[in-house]
């Protein structure tokens, strides 16, 4: 299971990557593809809306196939086949249904990994666990950040897209011969997702699920670029870098958040108080939306370091999950999270284009980042209301 766990981060890795590379790649597929900012924004949330719509069936394939042969193949086809056709695409569209077809294929990695988590470890271990394999993974948004700039530079990004499709393919090779499927648990009783909708426990929960991760997700995948480069004048390399500072940022969070909810003995005020920092980040960033690029970036980081609390809510949800209805639970918050982002990033783009033609090079940034936080705000509100747990 070692060899296997291995593989899943890497898949994740690939995961992390996909969904944040767009950003250093802005310039470029504008040049070459004439692909607008709003393209770039509808063919990320492409890839989030994939992602989260595909966590039903993945959900139902984790409790009745099992980790192994669900995240295999779909990495396999979608992850494989998603890259290869970005790497030949022409157009625009090319590009939008390549995302959506990697978004396809990234789906299973994660909660395979949550899975055997919930499956085969204490619960109260599990929130530590995630946030581990969250952390290790998100060294694809390193990864997604300087290096990739520095690839589309050196070798084109086209030659770097074919790399990535074979890295899927090989991947998801090595799951299938790796990992191995927790024992079948409670096969015999029923339910569904309708039945984790039902628990009134969830009602609070899953809506700070849906608004949790959009906002460092839109800013890092895509916005980040943009903002830079509209206010700042910075450059693809200056970019790399921010995105590089970032993406560490969010790596630090998930460690630090991933063991506090028991050395604080709560999950909800741990939660809570994170995202009202975040909160508090994005609007001092609509403060001094031109002041120094130092200073945006810093706040930007500040933003992913508070905003990492993805696998703690997770956990906080688990909780209250029946054994044999695990694997649709944990796929159903990544449904609400990563769906969150999918539909955040798909308004973010006429947010942006309608602020663009009322105002400075500024404007529409404060408009996105003032959406940002009025969301993240709402959803917050809301899990006031959540039991707490730590069972």
């Amino acid at each position: 299971m070692q060899a296997g766990m291995i593989l899943l981060c890497l898949a994740y890795v690939l995961s992390q990557f996909f969904r944040a590379f767009l950003a250093v790649l802005t310039g470029i597929l504008e040049r070459d593809l004439a692909m607008t900012p709003e393209d770039l924004a509808t063919a990320s949330g492409f890839w989030f809306l994939s992602f989260s719509l595909m966590q039903l069936p993945v959900g139902w394939l984790l409790d009745r196939v099992g980790p192994r042969r669900t995240a295999a193949a779909i990495l396999l086809v979608g992850g494989g086949g998603g890259a290869a056709l970005f790497a030949v695409a022409t157009t625009a569209l090319h590009v939008k249904l390549a995302m959506l077809l990697i978004g396809v294929g990234c789906s299973p990695v994660l909660m395979a990994s949550y899975y055997i988590f919930a499956r085969e470890f204490p619960a109260a271990r599990f929130a530590t666990l995630a946030a581990l394999m969250l952390g290790a993974g998100s060294a694809g948004n390193l990864v997604a950040s300087y290096p990739m700039a520095l690839a589309a530079e050196t070798i084109g990004w086209r030659a770097s897209l074919w790399a990535l499709s074979a890295a899927s393919a090989m991947v998801a090779l090595g799951i299938f011969l790796t990992v191995r499927d927790p024992k079948a648990n409670g096969q015999g009783e029923t339910g569904s997702v309708l039945t984790l909708l039902k628990m009134p426990v969830m009602w609070a929960i899953l809506p700070m699920m849906l608004v949790n991760y959009a906002p460092t997700a839109a800013l890092r995948g895509l916005w980040i670029g943009p903002y830079l480069g509209d206010v700042f004048g910075l450059g693809i390399n200056d970019v790399g870098t921010a995105t590089l500072v970032m993406g560490t940022a969010m790596i630090l969070g998930t460690f630090a958040y991933g063991p506090l909810d028991r050395w604080l003995g709560t999950r909800k005020w741990l939660i809570f108080g994170g995202n009202i920092g975040t909160c508090i980040a994005l609007a001092a960033l609509m403060v001094f939306i031109d002041t120094s690029p130092w200073l945006s970036i810093t706040l930007i980081a500040l933003t992913g370091f508070l905003g990492a609390s993805f696998p703690v809510i997770i956990a906080h949800g688990r909780a209250f999950f029946p054994p044999h209805l695990v694997g649709r639970g944990v796929t159903l918050m990544n449904l609400f999270g990563i769906g969150g982002v999918g539909v955040v990033q798909m308004a973010s783009g006429p947010i942006h284009h309608a602020a663009a033609a009322s105002g400075p090079p500024t404007y529409p940034y404060i408009v996105l980042f003032g959406f940002f936080t009025v969301t993240l705000l709402a959803g917050a509100l809301i899990y006031l209301f959540s039991k707490d747990s730590l069972d």
